[in-house]
């Protein structure tokens, strides 16, 4: 028997469509995009997390000589933030990526290992975080958790 799996995300059309919160992780993640350290793939990649306190955290991804030294905007921010604010929920999380000098629009998503990152701390407040992904322009899709974009996810509960 076959079946199928259909993900559900919301497309905002564009900027001007975010509430004042989302236009604020949206800049947030694009300021620290521009600061991301990526001298090797020039793909450059911003995160703004909301937390439940308001605290809003930021990263950038940080690459190395050694490719698998490096690390991902969205796990640079998520551990930062685990490390700091270890019994504070994550809302929200806003990531932003394109080549560094590209014009593109295409909603770059949380790679592999950010999905399954950010599901381990889903699963550790017991409460969905809304993911946000964008490119420089264009539209911004919402999923209400990391399930969706990481069907079939592997957790604690298969230990």
């Amino acid at each position: 028997m076959q079946k199928e799996h259909t993900i559900k995300f919301e497309s905002i059309e564009s900027y001007d469509h975010l509430d004042e919160m989302e236009k604020m992780l949206f800049d947030k993640a694009m300021k620290f995009r521009d600061l991301a350290y990526a001298p090797y793939s020039d793909f450059t990649v911003g995160c703004a997390i909301l937390l439940e306190n308001g605290e809003i955290i930021t990263g950038s991804n940080q690459e190395n000589a050694a490719y698998p030294s490096g690390l991902c905007a969205e796990r640079t921010t998520i551990f930062y933030t685990g490390a700091n604010y270890p019994d504070v929920k994550i809302k929200k999380l806003f990531v932003i990526g394109a080549p560094r000098n590209a014009t593109s629009s295409v909603p770059i998503p949380p790679c592999g290992a950010c999905r399954q990152s950010i599901l381990e701390y889903e699963a550790k407040q017991n409460e969905e975080i809304e993911i946000y992904f964008a490119s420089l322009g264009g539209a911004i899709y919402k999923t209400k958790s990391i399930r969706e974009l990481l069907p079939f996810s592997f957790d604690s509960s298969y230990l």
